[in-house]
């Protein structure tokens, strides 16, 4: 029975779109809106009907199920309502189970832009897996280094053309006073934050055991923040 009613509905829409075609608008309401919400109606004629027949007999039974569906639904729209919040939450736990030197992309829960949060090393320090020249680069993140400073060694791995380089910049290391060599990196990444052409220094051989991320990349970010055994940084 539901299934005629839906279909004697579509019928009788239809004729009325044809002979109101030139007006344009049925029941004060315009064709394409009328037609709409007869086809929306139908649907729930013919799915309620199903859903009656098959509950036929049973009331309490359909009331515990129509009950179940609409805790589902509001459920569902509660966790919609509040994806961005959540999401922030989930960035939280899989910090908290992620182990010691993780580097994750988070969600930004304000403005627009990527953050990555760095959890802490067993040495003490943040750690980082750089993308400098396509190739990742580990470094030590140092809010006491003016500049992104590359070991030698790290340095020829990316094709920075050691020979030319002239190591006039005094710098200080673990190991001692040294000298290094300024250059311009295209480019410097960590996660889905870049940074373009940024200042560097190549320190000579054997003076340096790890590269730093210095401040002339730290410096060039929205924002970054340091909270307990974590390092958000805000491109």
């Amino acid at each position: 029975m539901a299934a005629w009613l839906a279909i004697l509905a579509l019928i009788g829409a239809a004729i009325a779109l044809v002979v109101s075609n030139d007006a344009g608008t049925i029941a004060g309401m315009p064709n394409d809106v009328f037609a709409r919400l007869v086809a929306g109606l139908s649907i729930i004629i013919f799915v309620g009907g199903a859903v009656a027949s098959s509950y036929r007999g049973r009331f309490f039974h359909a009331l515990k199920h129509l009950a179940g569906w609409t805790a589902a639904l509001f459920i569902l729209v509660t966790l919609y309502a509040y994806r961005v919040e959540l999401a922030v939450v989930a960035d939280r736990v899989i910090g908290e189970l992620s182990p010691l030197g993780t580097q994750i992309n988070v969600t930004r829960s304000y403005g627009s832009g990527h953050a990555v949060r760095i959890k802490r090393g067993w040495s003490g320090h943040f750690v980082v897996t750089a993308n400098i020249r396509k190739e990742p680069v580990q470094m030590i993140i140092d809010t006491g280094a003016s500049t992104v400073v590359l070991r030698h060694r790290d340095a020829k791995r990316l094709g920075i053309d050691i020979g030319s380089l002239r190591y006039t910049v005094p710098v200080q290391t673990a190991n001692g006073s040294s000298y290094a060599a300024r250059i311009y990196l295209d480019g410097v990444s960590v996660g889905k934050i870049g940074v373009r052409r940024v200042e560097a220094l190549v320190a000579k051989p054997g003076s340096l055991h790890q590269s730093l991320l210095g401040m002339s990349f730290l410096s060039r970010l929205r924002s970054y923040e340091f909270a307990g055994d974590y390092l958000e940084l805000r491109g």
